[in-house]
């Protein structure tokens, strides 16, 4: 991995700050200190204007625009895609001051400060405004996004005059000019523009798409004179401020964003009541109440979610720093929402969710908030119908997930990918066994995830074939998790996922119709589900083909893999990567060069299936294959070397995991932050070092401590319960919060936790 650190923002374990700004780094910045509650998200741009590089990004969950494309003459090609929509900019401010504008790319500034307070969620940012004069203004910004009023945000702006008395310009209000910067256009029409004595609002439509969103603010400020100036999609109001010197002002913007994803007419209805309802509820709002919410909302958050490391502060500023962007990204405020690849941070992969959200993501709001995980997996069972109609236009029955999508519809353009990698689909039935497995609701699974799990199978059992002898089954022309291997046959992880999915489903099936025989009949009768199909199901799962070598023990990715020509990838230059601009795109699929792990993800995600020797085997044979280019490929490396005692190399692959984005390792922070390498970070500590495994009847653990630290601790939401973990150089200590006797593998010994310590020595 030829990548290399910035080491830009200062160490700290619970905030990330910047003292001095560079220009340089201006988008980067923007990224990390942006702020989301899973509503909506804002990059940390200046709310004051800057006319330097910039994104001045706001985002929505689940507001989005279309693109079309060309159309194909081939079936299955997708023709449109769709894309997060930057929106309108609720923290619009402009000050001016002796006829000079405020913008820190053209006037003279000092002693800048940025502060992200991961304990508190909110962001500060100061420093002194030096006017040609020589007058003297020192400015705070202060901004948060209330978890629990989630359609409301909060905005403090502090002005000081140090050495001048006299009055400034303030603009503040809603700005729908933004430019989307993928297509480069405004998205926006703006209808109406209502307004009273306290409040300002503005009605905006996406173009294409018909979403809605309603804008509105109200302002707290001593002021000499006040006016509106309005322009077709700009609405703002000017306020003369009259300064003393030495004496802080404040100024205080409250703003309530409320949106519509939905078209149907009870959408509508739903959304201009709501409307109507707002000057209310606005005029209730407080700045000092939503900061009291917030603040208590993060102390809980943290008290049931926090990693502690001992003696490395860089990697525990880290991974609370991803911990904090999980949560801002997604706690189940809103059923039937997505994670972004980028979350709401920038506009990357379009907003898209891909399978990553299923395989990396799911696993932490399974153990620290199941709610969210349950919320999650329900984006599935709502947008089941166009995953089947995805597979019709594929030439399948059932349900064909997409690989990309914001609505449930494919929005990957590139054939290869949206036609041929199947994982998405086996990774939906992935989650909800792991959810079922790990919390126990089978309710929520005989009820939503029985529907999927049949579709998804009827895409499987159709997808597929059977040899020329008829004595195996298998996928034909995909490609799997790697995307470095295109059209080939049997692809080990393809088949064996596809064999779980079916085994998982049969297993449903089997209990639902025994323990809740109503919500069986009702599903079946709805899917029109017949024991013959059932039987197809269990003949194709038996007789999954999974290449693999007895003398080796090792699993052939596909089929022809083992023979394909050898390349040394360290021998690659270093100004090469990544390939994808560097190589042409058909010299990639030439060799047996990895992306990322294929066959060791599949052995990650069902770790109890095999053997210790199979797993040694098969990661000593692909970890020299693999390049890595995917941010998400070293983590799997780290938890895997790390059960097999390869303490060195596990941490040198936990090298950047916590620390991606902070530190820039991949050169494009400023696109927005990697959400799904952050979810792989939690998984790095506590799948890896701690060494849980949650594939089994109960919670595994086999803990290690990285000798780099003095130790650590990390907490697991189970049964209604939540396990404390710590581990130092000697011990592993364990208890539960409430004191239920849960039981867990502890080195592969049983135990009943409750509220008093179980002190296990560590095995090294």
């Amino acid at each position: 991995m030829a990548k290399s650190a910035d080491f830009y923002y200062k160490v700290h374990p619970w905030k990330i700050t910047e003292e001095g700004f560079n220009k340089d780094y201006a988008l980067v910045s923007e990224s990390i200190f942006s702020l989301g509650n899973e509503y909506m998200g804002t990059r940390g741009s200046f709310e004051e204007g800057y006319s330097g590089d910039s994104l001045m990004g706001y985002y929505f969950n689940g507001i989005y625009e279309k693109t079309q494309l060309e159309k194909s003459s081939y079936k299955g090609i997708v023709d449109e895609t769709e894309f997060i929509v930057n929106s309108a900019d609720w923290l619009y401010t402009r000050i001016e001051a002796d006829g000079e504008l405020l913008d820190l790319n053209t006037v003279q500034f000092k002693d800048f400060y940025r502060e992200l307070d991961l304990k508190s969620g909110i962001l500060t940012r100061s420093y002194l405004w030096v006017l040609t004069s020589g007058k003297e203004i020192r400015l705070e910004f202060i901004r948060f996004l209330p978890m629990k009023e989630a359609e409301s945000a909060a905005q403090k702006i502090i002005i000081t005059p140090l050495n001048f008395s006299g009055e400034i310009t303030l603009h503040s209000g809603i700005d729908f000019t933004g430019i989307h910067q993928m297509t480069g256009r405004n998205m926006w029409n703006v209808v109406s523009k209502p307004a009273d004595e306290n409040t300002i609002s503005m009605l905006g439509t996406t173009i294409g798409t018909d979403q809605s969103l309603f804008v509105s603010c109200k302002f707290l400020c001593d002021y000499v004179n006040r006016e509106d100036e309005q322009e077709e999609k700009r609405y703002v109001r000017k306020f003369t401020l009259s300064l003393e010197e030495g004496k802080e002002f404040e100024f205080t913007k409250i703003i309530r964003n409320i949106s519509r994803k939905g078209i149907a007419e009870s959408d509508k209805k739903a959304f201009k009541k709501k409307c109507e309802e707002n000057a209310a509820v606005l005029n209730v709002l407080t700045y000092n109440k939503l900061k009291e919410d917030t603040l208590a909302w993060w102390d809980a958050a943290w008290q049931e979610s926090d990693i502690e490391i001992k003696g490395d502060e860089r990697n525990q500023q880290g991974i609370r720093y991803c911990i904090f962007q999980l949560h801002q990204t997604y706690h189940g405020a809103d059923q039937g929402t997505i994670i972004g690849a980028k979350g709401l941070t920038g506009e990357a992969y379009s907003g898209n969710t891909f399978w990553d959200t299923e395989a990396y993501c799911l696993p932490f709001y399974i153990f620290n908030n199941p709610q969210a995980a349950k919320h999650l997996l329900e984006f599935r069972y709502l947008t089941l119908s166009e995953a089947m109609d995805r597979a019709k236009a594929l030439d399948c029955e059932g349900a064909f997930y997409p690989i990309a999508t914001i609505t449930g519809r494919e929005c990957c353009s590139l054939w290869q990918h949206a036609s041929l990698q199947l994982q998405a689909s086996t990774a939906v039935a992935y989650g909800y066994w792991h959810y079922e497995n790990n919390t126990g609701d089978n309710g929520f699974i005989f009820e939503k995830g029985l529907p999927i799990l049949i579709e998804v199978s009827r895409m499987l059992a159709s997808r597929g074939d059977w040899s020329g002898d008829g004595t195996r089954y298998g996928f034909y022309g995909v490609m799997g998790p790697d995307e470095f291997q295109m059209m080939v046959n049997n692809n080990c992880y393809t088949n064996y996922m596809g064999k779980k999915t079916l085994e998982y489903t049969l297993d449903v099936i089997k209990r639902c119709s025994e323990t809740a025989p109503e919500i069986y009949g009702a599903v079946t009768k709805d899917r029109g589900l017949t024991e013959k199909e059932i039987e197809n199901f269990r003949k194709i799962a038996e007789h999954m083909y999974i290449p693999y070598e007895e003398e080796t023990g090792i699993f052939e990715q596909h089929e022809g893999y083992f023979n394909l020509p050898q390349i040394d990838v360290d021998k690659i230059p270093v100004e090469e990567f990544p390939l994808y601009h560097h190589w042409s795109y058909d010299r990639i699929y030439r060799n047996n060069m990895l992306k990322q792990p294929d066959v060791l993800m599949m052995m990650l995600l069902y770790n109890k299936d095999f053997t210790r020797d199979q797993l040694e085997s098969n990661y000593n044979y692909y970890e020299p294959r693999c390049i890595h280019e995917s941010s998400l490929s070293p983590s799997v490396h780290s938890i895997l070397a790390s059960q097999l005692k390869k303490e060195e190399e596990a941490y040198k692959f936990f090298g950047f995991a916590t620390r991606m984005d902070l530190d820039n390792y991949n050169r494009n922070t400023g696109e927005g932050l990697h959400t799904t390498s952050i979810a792989a970070a939690w998984m790095n500590i506590v799948y890896g070092f701690g060494g849980m495994r949650s594939d089994g009847k109960e919670l595994t653990f086999a803990p290690s401590l990285p000798k780099q630290w003095e130790g650590y601790s990390f907490r697991v939401h189970l049964k209604g319960d939540i396990l404390f973990v710590a581990i130092d150089k000697d011990h592993m200590r364990i208890s539960s919060k409430k004191g239920s006797s849960i039981k867990v593998l502890i080195y592969e010994k049983e135990y009943a936790i409750g509220q008093e310590e179980v002190v296990i020595p560590i095995i090294y």
